[in-house]
């Protein structure tokens, strides 16, 4: 009987056979290796100057975005006066925004239907500090004058919207009370006045650029120039100050060809903001402060003889009826 071959053990096609993993010889022992210093020391270097400037980014950027709060301290207030030296204040919702909502509020102080400049309106545009309800004093001069007054807060002061103010705002909102003026309330452009304080004579003085027909414009008390003042702020004396501020509202230079009469009034005996403004003109220096005794007298006797002058005369020939 032959013998029997052994059967081969099959193998199970799924099963593999076992690895081993092999590691690399081990490096004989030695010194531990250095990183150089002066690496470390550049990489050390290039953390701090990126910190640097991204610190110094970051208070560029706070400055272009907030350089408003260096300029204008707006307030909201939702006190209205109920009346001025007797006549009520109309208080006039206006300026409504692609909801149909009103953002400007203004008020409505009427002249008496006999008095002297009962034919002209003063545009107020107040300054960029507080709201309109600080300005009274000079709201009731021009009111015991005799003249009507529609007298606006911005956006961002009053009870306006709550938004922050800026030039371009600022600039938008005279022109929408302008405009107002003369659609809404159908005063033609030759009778209205704007008046202009602080800030806004800035603002003023573009609205009688842009509008013709408007015959004469009062600047009062126009603030220094806004660059300057952020330029003396110590916390801006190492960013690029020139470059970033773009709310500047400049009066120099629109003054320089600005043919509308103006009165120009100022405070103290400087005629820096007022020195190249065109003719025809009237200045004013050392007006006394408001809520002072000399205040009402002083700035009525000027206002009236610039209306007499200028206003009166352009509106009596607007009205006579042609030859």
């Amino acid at each position: 009987m032959a013998p029997q071959k052994p059967t081969p053990k099959k193998q199970n096609p799924g099963k593999q056979p076992p690895q081993y993993r092999s590691h690399p010889p081990r490096p004989p022992a030695g010194a531990p290796e250095v990183v150089d210093p002066i690496w470390l020391l550049k990489a050390v270097a290039l953390v701090i100057i990126a910190a640097l400037v991204c610190g110094y980014g970051s208070l560029c950027l706070l400055l272009y975005q907030g350089q408003w709060q260096l300029i204008l301290h707006p307030k909201q207030t939702s006190t209205v006066p109920a009346a001025i030296a007797g006549t009520p204040i109309e208080l006039i919702h206006f300026g409504t925004d692609e909801s149909g909502t009103p953002q400007l509020t203004g008020w409505s102080i009427p002249a008496a239907k006999d008095a002297h400049y009962a034919s002209l309106t003063i545009l107020f545009l107040p300054p960029g500090n507080g709201s309109l309800i600080d300005t009274l004093p000079t709201l009731t001069v021009l009111h015991n004058l005799g003249i009507n007054i529609f007298a606006i807060d911005y956006r961002g002061y009053g009870l306006s919207a709550a938004v922050h103010p800026n030039q371009a705002r600022m600039t938008q909102d005279a022109d929408t009370a302008l405009h107002y003026l003369m659609t809404s309330r159908a005063v033609p452009g030759g009778q209205i006045i704007p008046y202009g304080t602080g800030v806004a004579a800035s603002l003023a003085a573009h609205l009688a650029a842009s509008q013709t027909a408007i015959p004469a414009v009062i600047l009062d008390t126009p603030d220094p120039d806004p660059l300057q003042i952020i330029l003396h702020d110590p916390r801006t004396k190492f960013l690029p100050v020139n470059a970033l501020i773009h709310d500047r509202f400049p009066l120099t230079e629109p003054l320089g060809t600005l043919k509308t009469p103006k009165l120009l009034i100022q405070p103290e005996k400087d005629d820096s903001a007022f020195k190249s403004a065109a003719d025809p003109r009237i200045t004013i220096f050392e007006m006394p402060k408001p809520g002072t005794p000399d205040y009402a007298p002083t700035l009525t006797r000027y206002l009236a003889r610039f209306l007499d002058q200028y206003a009166t005369a352009a509106v009596q020939q607007l009205q006579s009826p042609p030859k």
